[in-house]
């Protein structure tokens, strides 16, 4: 079986493992403890903060461990928004193509709250103007959120830019950068706000990361025993910090490597494919986007039947979000870059890790979904 779908979880990296494990074994105390269990325990804990916020351009202390992607991107919405309403800011600015944990939080604050939420509109290719954000900032706008690159096109934003309007306008920018992470560099984006989830870069389900600058005030989700700096209480889990700054150092000291061979691979596994299958069409900014991140339509061919006749020839892909999986409905960001809902369905993602494929893999995968179109259409 060759796992095409990095973008919904990569394996655990076994250079990864092996530094949580003494955390999961040996060091188990609570860090909160004051006993040498416990101090050992918190010393590793901050050790792992620290080294993130090197690798993101944060201070340790604007660090916020979670329980992943999800809770990150709540954590930094809710929260910024929540904080700012005593300064009467109750308006947010959000894109149409982002992650259903930063559209969701921005509706509830919208139901909840009265918060007034402002999509920004985005091109055929996913892409977000910095004349359009202009636009839209407001004197009471209390928060921009913006992915860093879309987890089902690939497109890649122009942070940069964009940062450039929100700090004109003194409007905290927080990034989703789930995607990204790993892949591109993280510490010059001028954010405010960075959510990050380990299981995209190597470490395990269930540890996540929000960095937040201190000067943003920020209300807490979770309540109880302050940890966190009082902004996220909970028992931290140690291993999975540890877990989470050692994924994020392999991936950053091997970026520039991946990049270049994965994104070369890529590229020509998109052309294969483009050559050979009929209505095959790139979803996403052709340039501009992950290195790792091949998406298409396939006009005429539901997406679900294609995922199921590449399985049977051993790849396993995805036709999106994995989090949107089981909806069945047509998907959010096809539709906001003006795709047809008949043709989103038949979206096909493919998205590759870090691994060395064999030198004729790309063309070799493309004649394989070639195979599988072609069966998925009843040729």
């Amino acid at each position: 079986m060759l796992y095409l779908d990095h973008a919904a979880t990569a394996p655990l990296r076994p250079e990864v493992r092996g530094a949580m494990l003494p955390y999961l074994t040996g060091v188990f105390g609570n860090p909160s403890s004051h006993h040498t269990v416990g101090e050992a325990a918190a010393e590793a804990l901050e050790d792992a903060r620290a080294r993130i916020a090197r690798r993101l351009g944060f201070r340790a202390g604007d660090v916020i461990f979670t329980g992943g992607g999800t809770e990150s991107n709540n954590l930094a919405i809710k929260g910024i928004v929540l904080a700012a309403l005593e300064r009467r800011r109750r308006h947010v600015v959000v894109s149409p193509i982002e992650h259903e944990s930063v559209l969701e939080p921005a509706e509830y604050l919208r139901r909840f709250h009265g918060v007034e939420v402002t999509t920004l509109p985005v091109d055929a290719a996913g892409r977000i103007a910095a004349d359009d954000l202009r636009a839209a900032m407001r004197d009471d706008t209390a928060l921009v959120s913006i992915g860093h690159a879309n987890n089902e096109i690939g497109t890649v934003q122009d942070v940069l830019a964009l940062s450039a309007v929100t700090k004109h306008a003194g409007v905290p920018l927080h990034v989703d950068a789930v995607q990204s992470a790993g892949w591109l560099p993280l510490d010059a984006l001028g954010a405010d706000a960075l959510s990050l989830a380990g299981h995209k870069i190597g470490a395990p389900k269930g540890i996540g990361v929000l960095a937040v600058r201190g000067r943003i005030p920020l209300e807490p989700l979770l309540h109880g025993g302050g940890q966190e700096r009082g902004r996220r209480s909970g028992t931290e889990n140690v291993a999975g910090a540890v877990a989470f700054a050692t994924a994020l150092d392999l991936a950053a000291d091997e970026q520039d490597a991946v990049q270049e061979r994965v994104g070369a691979a890529t590229a020509r596994f998109t052309a294969a494919v483009l050559a050979t299958v009929p209505n095959a069409a790139v979803t996403g900014d052709p340039v501009r986007r992950l290195p790792g991140c091949a998406s298409f339509t396939f006009a005429g061919v539901h997406g679900e039947t294609v995922l199921l006749e590449l399985e049977r020839r051993g790849i396993v892909s995805s036709s999106g979000s994995a989090c949107a999986a089981d909806s069945g409905e047509p998907s959010h960001v096809l539709l906001a870059c003006g795709v047809d809902p008949d043709v989103a369905q038949t979206s096909v993602r493919f998205t590759f890790g870090r691994e060395a494929l064999p030198d004729d893999a790309p063309e070799r995968l493309a004649a394989i979904v070639a195979d599988a179109v072609r069966a998925a259409s009843g040729i």
